[in-house]
């Protein structure tokens, strides 16, 4: 038996602009990815069994984050697909796996915990693939991350990178020196579709709420190295539909707001994300939100973070 651990990376988008709906339902997006050192862990537990097609045997997540009422340990897993899509592609015997997931990055927060379960899948994987014949290449990963959803490229990428298409065609960006985050999760739900659905509807009666794709600005503040630059750059489109679904989350903006440099919604929410000054003001604003948003999760994470690495193989 032997076992095959592999991390990846939560994110935020330091800008999410989102463009007009696309034929095939998704929207064209301009986003800035930064990986942040809260890390999705996946072991994989090899068995003695060899087998030709479908690998994974079963899964269990360990959660760091409070645990959502319905199980997410099945087929439909991002992780549990990962790995039978590297099996797959492989095309040769392997062994029976069981996956273990360590869940730190909330569940359905926006902060791409899942995406970052399948990088770290991935790259697992491809470890044990590696051990029985010939691995997959570096590109082959990054077609099966996209085939998977359109984060999970970034989560094996890691950084601060541009991202365009669905947000899967990732060019690297320049940035200086460490940022350092509060992630707060009011534990309000927001379906991801619904907030881009919500968005377009919104934007036929506000002409303000043109999509923004622009990301010059923010490419300048993060060559800056100054944190109070790259807050004033923040953006994301998604924020009038999630403050729309979920007003609640104006008042605890406002109250991030007053803490820190700057706070948005991640993604599409909910969780909120706020920029600060140093590690000493994260940790203060952390405190601070605490006091003020009783029963809210909340941690301190930095970025950007390296992408989805493999711990060990023993």
């Amino acid at each position: 038996m032997r076992k095959y651990v592999a991390s990846a990376p939560g994110k935020v988008n330091l800008h999410l602009g989102v463009g007009e709906a696309r034929a095939d339902g998704y929207h064209d997006l301009v986003s800035v990815f930064h990986a942040v050192d809260r890390r999705e862990v996946v072991t994989l537990v090899a068995s003695d069994t060899l087998t030709e097609g479908p690998i994974v045997r079963s899964m269990q997540t360990t959660f760091y984050v409070d645990e959502p009422e319905e199980s997410i340990d099945g087929p439909t897993n991002l992780a549990w697909r990962a790995v039978n899509a590297v099996a797959e592609r492989a095309g040769i015997a392997l062994p029976e796996v069981h996956i273990e997931v360590a869940k730190h990055v909330f569940v359905a927060g926006g902060m791409a915990g899942g995406s970052a379960d399948a990088a770290a899948a991935l790259v697992a994987a491809n470890a044990l693939v590696a051990d029985h014949g010939e691995p997959l290449t570096a590109e082959t990963l990054h077609e099966l991350a996209a085939s998977l959803g359109a984060d999970v490229p970034f989560s094996l990428m890691g950084g601060t990178a541009l991202g365009t298409g669905r947000g899967d065609e990732l060019v690297e960006m320049l940035s200086r020196g460490r940022l350092n985050w509060v992630f707060v999760n009011p534990k309000v739900g927001i379906s991801t579709g619904g907030a881009f659905s919500l968005l377009d509807d919104l934007r036929h009666g506000n002409p303000a709420l043109v999509p923004h794709l622009n990301t010059a600005g923010l490419s300048q503040a993060l060559t800056s190295g100054d944190a109070a630059r790259v807050a004033e750059a923040l953006h994301n489109d998604l924020d009038a539909a999630a403050l729309s679904m979920r007003p609640q989350l104006k008042r605890l903006i406002d109250a991030a707001n007053e803490a820190g440099l700057r706070a948005i919604v991640s993604g599409s929410g909910p969780t909120v994300a706020v920029l600060c000054e140093s590690l000493e003001h994260a940790q203060w604003v952390a405190e601070h939100l605490a006091e003020r948003f009783e029963g809210y999760e909340i941690f301190v994470a930095e970025g950007p973070d390296h992408g989805a690495v493999l711990e060990t193989a023993d």
